[in-house]
């Protein structure tokens, strides 16, 4: 039902007011323009006023705001984002830990970037016995669970030698993130989702601070949602937004978490293993121009803006790698790494990041260049002040191949270097 001319009236110009104005004089606007909008929840801290900067975005391109036109979009990220630590990180220690990997035909089928040297570790580790397609005895085979482990989290052997070489564009994917999804293959999609929901199960009865070890290797053993962005979410989508998650996470183990955000797995994207003869393969869906494959773009960097240009605005081809105009941007985007930027600086509406001291983000929330950034501690344990400066006009961006070079502003002016200033 729309809105009486009057009244939109006044939202507009109370609405251009607030953004001109102190955020202290903004919580004090008419309570009856205030009240058109859904309201984030007043009794959760956030950092200064970066409650207020955030709902005055929603009362400007909300449902209250008067605008004609198709929804606005918010994108969030998942882990570390949306979540305290990582859903792939946990699905992967549950699954390890209850001998739910299956042996491949060959460790080097798992990824076309695996080198020899992590292929003899792995088999050496994890033996030969055990037939394909049955379940590796991980739970009491500490060798075999370490060098998963440390090829997942480092892209190393235990013994220090490269897991992964070749050429992949460092923009569009990383084989480690990629390898995730390729060790569930065999697996039925409702297997891994099971799995995927004990292990959330788990993790969030565990006490905030525990830890677990898998194998040697010792990581968080607790999730939490974070209630200020379960929070936002929820009045996102009271005020007519569409809200998506976009996470380099298994799709399908993301969805077994978004829906604790009231975010369902249409609206929930990952990296899409490609299912054959009802089971997980090895093989990934592609976007964009790039064909599926095994993993050469997932929703990464660029990838994600790929991913969200493809999925939400349908935009198909080469020009899903492409900014698009703001009709076909989202409005707010929330993330915590470098992961996340490209598609977070796409927002047109606010900027959301997450300091979890990762340079290209970081160098793009200070920098702050169309003044619509939003930087935030993590509200559980947060980091405490980066130590020297984000290097952002020598190394502050990701090239393609991998180097790093100096992080540009729209215009091509360099980023200066920025000091933390949001921190625990």
């Amino acid at each position: 039902m729309r809105l009486p001319r009057t009244l939109v009236t006044g939202l507009l110009a109370a609405a251009a007011l607030a953004t001109t104005v102190p955020a202290t004089a903004a919580g004090q606007a008419p309570a009856a323009p205030r009240a058109a909008c859904p309201q984030l929840d007043t009794s959760l801290k956030w950092y200064g006023d970066n409650r207020a900067k955030l709902q005055r975005m929603i009362d400007e391109r909300g449902s209250c705001s008067g605008h004609d036109g198709p929804r606005p979009v918010a994108a969030f990220d998942w882990d570390n984002t949306v979540v305290k630590n990582d859903i792939s990180d946990a699905t992967l220690a549950w699954a390890l830990q209850h001998d739910k990997i299956l042996q491949p035909k060959s460790w080097r089928d798992t990824s076309p970037w695996l080198t020899t040297a992590a292929d003899r570790a792995l088999t050496k580790a994890c033996g030969t016995t055990v037939p394909a397609g049955h379940p590796l005895p991980t739970a009491g085979n500490t060798a075999c669970t370490d060098e998963i482990m440390e090829i997942r989290g480092e892209a190393k052997t235990m013994s220090g030698a490269e897991a992964f070489e070749g050429d992949w564009n460092h923009r569009r994917t990383v084989p480690e993130y990629a390898w995730v999804p390729q060790l569930f293959a065999g697996l039925k999609p409702g297997t891994l989702s099971s799995y995927a929901r004990q292990a959330r199960a788990e993790n969030l009865a565990a006490p905030i601070g525990t830890e677990q070890t898998v194998g040697t290797h010792k990581l968080a053993g607790y999730i939490r949602y974070y209630p200020q962005q379960k929070d936002l979410i929820r009045t996102l989508k009271a005020a007519g937004f569409d809200v998506y998650i976009v996470s380099a996470s298994a799709e399908t183990v993301a969805e077994a978490w978004s829906s604790g955000v009231g975010v369902d797995a249409r609206h929930t994207i990952g990296v899409r293993s490609i299912v054959r003869d009802g089971r997980l393969s090895t093989g990934i869906r592609g976007c964009g121009d790039v064909k599926d494959g095994h993993g050469e773009v997932i929703p990464y960097i660029d990838g994600k803006r790929c991913w969200i240009n493809q999925e939400i605005f349908k935009i198909k081809g080469a020009d899903a790698w492409r900014k698009q105009d703001p009709a076909h941007r989202i409005t707010l985007g929330g993330g915590d790494a470098d992961t996340d930027v490209t598609f977070v600086n796409d927002a047109t509406g606010a900027h959301l990041a997450v300091n979890r001291n990762k340079t290209e983000l970081m160098c793009r929330g200070y920098d702050n260049a169309d003044g619509r950034w939003v930087v935030n501690p993590m509200f559980i344990d947060p980091l405490p002040r980066k130590t020297g400066a984000y290097p952002c006009a020598t190394e502050g961006r990701t090239r393609p191949d991998g180097g790093l070079a100096p992080l540009r502003r729209p215009d091509g002016s360099i980023v200066p270097d920025q000091q933390d200033r949001i921190h625990g």
